[in-house]
């Protein structure tokens, strides 16, 4: 990600979203008078397969309760290279490298799609009154990965 300001600043996804623990007033390292200007993608995945579902609760225009988004690189059948990500369920975008690590070498058969959500979810540890985005981010993962299973 480029940021324009009096200078030209990069950053890479993972560093440009920051949480309360950093700053509470902001999401992001951009200051007052910063403007995002370009998002890089690298060429590696111009031929990925891409997936994004959120769920929300009224029309598409709402913020969503939980969110994926996926890119899969494929050869053949089999899951090469994935990139995936949730949102709503912390307060910037998460990436969940195991999962992406689970999914790679396999085809995104049921059972990687079970173990995908599963493994997602392990570690979360939900706050009052919101226990019930666990199923709804178990289940996007599994969508995600079953997008490309053969």
């Amino acid at each position: 990600m480029i940021v324009q300001s009096p200078g030209r600043r990069t950053y890479e996804a993972e560093d440009f979203f920051i949480g309360p623990t950093t700053d509470i007033e902001r999401m992001t390292v951009m200051e007052p008078g910063d403007l995002l200007t370009q998002i890089h993608v690298p060429a590696t995945w111009a031929n990925a397969n891409f997936y994004y579902e959120k769920v929300r609760d009224r029309g598409s225009w709402d913020f969503q309760l939980v969110s994926v988004a996926a890119a899969f690189r494929m050869s053949g059948n089999t899951i090469e290279d994935a990139r995936i990500a949730v949102n709503g369920v912390a307060p910037y975008p998460v990436r969940l490298q195991n999962v992406e690590r689970l999914v790679r070498g396999t085809t995104g058969d049921e059972a990687t799609q079970v173990a995908a959500g599963n493994l997602a979810v392990a570690r979360n540890r939900p706050l009052a009154r919101n226990d019930y985005k666990i199923p709804m981010m178990r289940n996007l993962v599994r969508r995600a990965v079953r997008s490309v299973s053969a």
